[in-house]
């Protein structure tokens, strides 16, 4: 081969050579620009349907911890913000059970800014190889109905602790002064004062439970006030007599609400005897009705001893009581107004009071008022000579 051949065959060779590198630059070179796209974890159409009717808060997860999917309950409740896990304790748990692939399931607190915390129950499995999913349920209420169920027990016990002792104290004070018959009577008074106020404290607990029950009202019905009016003075007579007081009653005749004739009785029935209990000798309790905004208003005054402005909003808990070194003389058992809230809330209606500290209070219970067939909203005009507050001094 001739030195022109050799020199022209190299040259061939070395533009080869040059062009493939240039080409193989380009395309390592397109290569690493090149962002490999990484399939996205898809949740599966099913599980997407199962989410959507659950009522618990669910979350899925994939294994760069950004949510996927999330139903409504978990926003609402505060689960997720944009696609994060809100909570450490949750976000915890998921990491732990995308590491070993066992079942989680655990209680945890959530706390929130500018908000309660939550008491809630986490349970976290493994979906497919990379999603998890986070079941949450609010226990909340059923945490804070466990706190007050067991506070009312302790008080129960508590309160009857007191008439059952000085019951057991009497009866050995008796049988000590056998030969002593006026120390037997006097000792047996105190023991059947005692036992009518455990009495009285039993009843109130049922009728109490009874009403928690009843929420809401299956078969309401009409219900004379005068009817209601007329058994509560009844019930309060001989201890209104006792004391010298007057109850007096007034207002619009014949009206009538729609509720529970036997839980209305029991709230107006409680408002009374509140009234005659706390009230002082030769005073006067007033129980008056009037119709406001289609509400029957049942208004009960008295000249007690009055609540202070920072116990008024407690007067309505169970075994609350204003003046706790009054309750023995009273015989009051602080369920009764406990009773009167749940009443007007079981009845659709409201309760109100109107105190000052010395002077005495004002208790009005407002329920829906009942109207028959032909009658109208402007049918019953309002007493507008109906005894006031005014009235009683």
């Amino acid at each position: 081969m001739d030195p022109t051949t050799q020199a022209f065959l190299a040259a061939v060779l070395g533009a080869v050579v040059a062009a493939g590198a240039v080409l193989a630059w380009h395309i390592s070179d397109r290569q690493q620009s090149t962002t490999p796209v990484a399939d996205e974890p898809v949740v599966p159409p099913e599980v997407a349907t199962v989410l959507s009717v659950l009522r618990s808060s669910a979350v899925i997860v994939d294994d760069t911890d950004t949510v996927v999917k999330a139903s409504a309950p978990a926003y609402a409740l505060g689960l997720v913000r944009g696609t994060q896990l809100v909570s450490e304790e949750l976000d915890k748990l998921v990491h732990d059970v995308r590491r070993d692939g066992q079942i989680r399931e655990t209680e945890l607190l959530m706390s929130r800014p500018s908000a309660p915390a939550r008491h809630v129950t986490a349970r976290v499995a493994p979906l497919g190889s990379r999603l998890v999913l986070a079941l949450v349920e609010d226990r909340t209420r059923e945490r804070r109905v466990e706190a007050v169920r067991r506070d009312f027990v302790a008080n129960v016990s508590h309160e009857l602790k007191t008439p059952v002792g000085a019951i057991k104290l009497l009866a050995e004070a008796v049988a000590d002064a056998s030969d002593d018959p006026e120390a037997v009577k006097r000792f047996a008074d105190r023991m059947l004062t005692e036992s009518d106020r455990l009495t009285r404290l039993v009843q109130q607990i049922i009728e109490l439970s009874r009403l928690q029950a009843d929420d809401p009202l299956e078969t309401p019905s009409a219900v004379s006030i005068d009817d209601v009016i007329g058994v509560a003075v009844d019930t309060s007579a001989i201890d209104a007599d006792s004391k010298h007081i007057e109850i007096v009653t007034g207002g619009t005749p014949g009206l009538e609400v729609f509720g529970s004739e036997e839980q209305v009785t029991a709230a107006v029935v409680n408002l009374v005897a509140n009234a005659v209990s706390y009230s002082a000798p030769d005073s006067t309790v007033l129980v008056t009705t009037r119709v406001e905004d289609g509400s029957v208003e049942i208004s009960v005054v008295d000249q007690g001893i009055g609540i202070p402005p920072d116990e008024i909003d407690r007067i309505f808990e169970r075994f609350y009581r204003v003046d706790p070194a009054r309750h023995r003389s009273t015989g009051g058992t602080g369920l009764g107004l406990s009773i009167v809230k749940h009443v007007a809330a079981t009845n659709g209606g409201d309760i109100k009071v109107w105190s000052v500290e010395g002077q005495g209070s004002t208790f009005t219970l407002s329920l829906p008022q009942h109207l028959d067939d032909l009658g109208a909203e402007g049918s019953i005009e309002p007493d507008r000579t109906q005894p006031t507050r005014e009235a009683l001094t």
